[in-house]
């Protein structure tokens, strides 16, 4: 009789995780859709799967964010006085088609955050020419698609930059997808 109840409660254990979550490993879980879950925390460079929606199409995709680096004030020169006391934040990112839905002309956006996490306070429209946004070509269409983008951010001079953000979507918006420095 012992034997048949731990294998109820272990069946019941396991049943539990998978209806929250795959697992946590670090402050990042994955959902049983095989999804970052919001709230999650990560390191440059590693991937998240999320679902996405951009205009009239939605599907799922995966963020790598490459690196992020503070550019030098000369590069936001064409913004004359609206950049004053403002340093360029650069986040380079691999954008993969995860789904094979039809996501072509789509752009994905992140936001600086600092070392606890909050925003930096500072939104760069049209980016700088060393780091042009890219959008999805026509052909990212099919699983396994990738493009690489940048994404221009901004600090204040002598602010931190602690990692960047992604809130667009289920739930991220109020818990965000974090990549930390």
């Amino acid at each position: 009789m012992k034997s048949g109840r731990t294998a109820s409660i272990a069946t019941g254990c396991a049943i539990a995780l998978l209806l929250s979550a795959c697992g946590e490993e670090g402050g990042k879980t994955v959902r049983v859709d095989g999804t970052m879950a919001p709230g999650s925390t990560l390191k440059v460079g590693e991937r998240a799967v999320v679902p996405f929606e951009y205009a009239d199409k939605s599907g799922t995709i995966a963020i790598t964010v490459k690196s992020i680096d503070i550019g030098p004030k000369e590069d936001l020169a064409k913004f004359k006085d609206k950049a004053e006391g403002t340093l360029p934040v650069y986040v380079r990112m691999v954008i993969e088609n995860v789904g094979g839905t039809d996501l072509s002309d789509t752009s994905v956006s992140v936001r600086a955050v600092d070392a606890d996490g909050k925003g930096t306070k500072v939104i760069m429209a049209n980016g700088a020419a060393a780091c042009k946004g890219e959008t999805a070509a026509e052909n990212f269409t099919t699983p396994g698609a990738t493009y690489e983008t940048c994404d221009t951010e901004g600090v204040k001079d002598g602010g931190e930059v602690g990692g960047v953000s992604f809130s667009d979507g289920d739930g991220y918006k109020d818990a965000p997808i974090i990549w930390k420095k």
